[in-house]
């Protein structure tokens, strides 16, 4: 007699059991249970996992982290670490890597418009712990806005070689809400066909970059649509930053419609932080250590304040990376009591290199658009115009585009001049156009300061031409 051959087990999904002690412990984080012993416990633990992981796995951190003594490295002392740069990974490329790509559930890289597009695979344990927070962040989101019923979800962002698409769609579909991709800069939709599907669909959510929103109303305006009569309640922004002035903005443009954070983060760093219905981002504590460095000499500050967020990822997955600066301003503080969320609330202020020196100043990104923004109504877009005076001083000419009748024109250009002479001490005039250069619309595709800073002191950098290139894709009469 003749047995027949036993079938191999099929293989574990989570064969070193790490996706189980995860879920456990982002349940027991996000309903507070979580206690501070248990959280030190994951973290030390974490660290040394993914310490051994990147240096027995990644050529890069097998020479970058060469006699660390990694048994002896804490969360709380992380000091005898090197730092991982943005030249590290562009230098680097798939030798950072902790494993082939065939090893990964998912190839990316970065967009590579001022520099080398650089690698960014996910596997199934970076895809699970990522998602997870954004998961938790839209269920209560919707639940404050929706109730027990699902929105229909409008997702406006680029897909090919990048996470916007996949990350939102399992995120959706995890959930139970419908979902529909009609990112308006894509050649095969185009603002004329997301208008109609947002009307026809009824798409109560939208998706998109912080710039989209305004975009989006000035198309629908071009079209003949009234903003109020469309169903968009609720604006989800990540890929740049979104001033609590330019949420209350886009609140004046669509009258039945608020702006919240989606998420913070990036391809390399994947999901940073995730949004509440107070307009606060909150750091994903499971997923990493974070430091708050001085940007310009590195000196580490603390784990809060002001300056450049660097993390060191707890998830051994394809592509941890340690002490990785970011190139972020942000600041972090403690959650306050009753927050929506809990972890650190991140306030992104812009990046280190979009900086920019004004009159007397050297402003941050948001600081430069509050003092635009505050107490606007209907602003469609805006850009800063810098050039020399001819006192040798700064002269800055603000063009505002204003829907036709939300506000009084003068009184609002005198409001914005009166800010930024007393931020600046600069020569500020204001002029009203509603043909705004389209550069404005580019948004996050390069960089905020690209699409919002025109700086005629000095030559265009890398950013400001590759922003250029690509404004005629953004036209809204497509």
């Amino acid at each position: 007699m003749t047995t027949a051959p036993v079938a191999p087990a099929p293989e574990s999904p989570d064969p070193d059991g790490f996706l189980a002690s995860y879920r456990s412990v982002s349940r027991s984080f996000y309903d507070s249970s979580l206690t501070d012993a248990e959280l030190a416990g994951w973290r030390r633990e974490r660290l040394t996992r993914v310490l051994r992981h990147v240096t027995e796995r990644s050529p890069f951190y097998r020479r970058h982290l060469a006699g660390v003594d990694i048994a002896a490295v804490t969360p709380d002392d992380l000091s005898s670490l090197p730092f991982t740069t943005k030249d590290d990974l562009r230098r680097e490329m798939y030798d950072v890597l902790s494993g082939p790509v065939s090893e990964a559930s998912i190839y990316y890289e970065t967009n590579g418009t001022t520099g080398a597009a650089t690698p960014c695979p996910r596997g199934a344990k970076d895809i699970a712990t990522s998602n997870a927070a954004v998961e938790e962040s839209w269920r209560r989101l919707f639940r404050a806005h929706f109730g027990d019923r699902m929105p229909v979800v409008g997702l406006m962002g680029p897909s090919e070689l990048y996470a916007f698409g996949d990350v939102f769609t399992a995120v959706a579909a995890s959930l139970g809400a419908c979902h529909v991709k009609i990112w308006p800069e894509s050649p095969r939709v185009g603002f004329r066909k997301a208008l109609r599907l947002i009307e026809q669909l009824g798409v109560e959510v939208v998706v998109c970059a912080p710039a989209l929103c305004l975009s989006l109303a000035k198309a629908a305006l071009h079209y003949g649509y009234d903003l109020a009569r469309l169903p968009v309640k609720l604006f989800l922004v990540l890929g740049e930053i979104c001033t609590p002035q330019f949420a209350d903005n886009v609140a004046t443009v669509w009258p039945n419609a608020v702006v919240r954070p989606a998420l913070y983060g990036s391809q390399e760093a994947l999901c940073i932080a995730t949004g509440a219905d107070n307009g606060s981002l909150h750091l994903s504590v499971p997923n990493y250590l974070a430091e708050i460095l001085d940007p310009d000499s590195g000196a580490v500050l603390g784990d809060t304040g002001e300056g450049e967020l660097t993390l060191t990822m707890l998830v051994d997955g394809i592509k941890p990376l340690i002490r990785y600066r970011t190139g972020d301003l942000v600041r972090l503080t403690a959650a306050p009591p009753g927050a929506p969320l809990p972890g650190p609330v991140v306030e992104v202020v812009g990046r280190v290199a979009d900086r920019i020196p004004l009159g007397r100043t050297l402003l941050h990104p948001g600081e430069l658009e509050a003092a635009i923004l505050t107490g606007v109504r209907g602003c469609l877009g805006y850009q800063v115009v810098v050039d020399h005076a001819s006192d040798g001083g700064d002269d800055i000419t603000v063009r505002m585009d204003l829907v036709p009748g939300s506000a009084d024109p003068d009184a609002t250009g005198a409001a914005v001049a009166d800010r930024l002479r007393a931020l600046t001490g600069a020569a500020v005039r204001v002029v009203v156009d509603s043909a705004l250069d389209p550069v404005t619309h580019t948004g996050s595709f390069v960089s905020w300061k690209a699409a919002r800073v025109l700086d005629l002191r000095t030559a265009p950098d890398p950013a400001a031409e590759a922003a250029r290139q690509v404004a005629h894709r953004y036209a809204i009469t497509t």
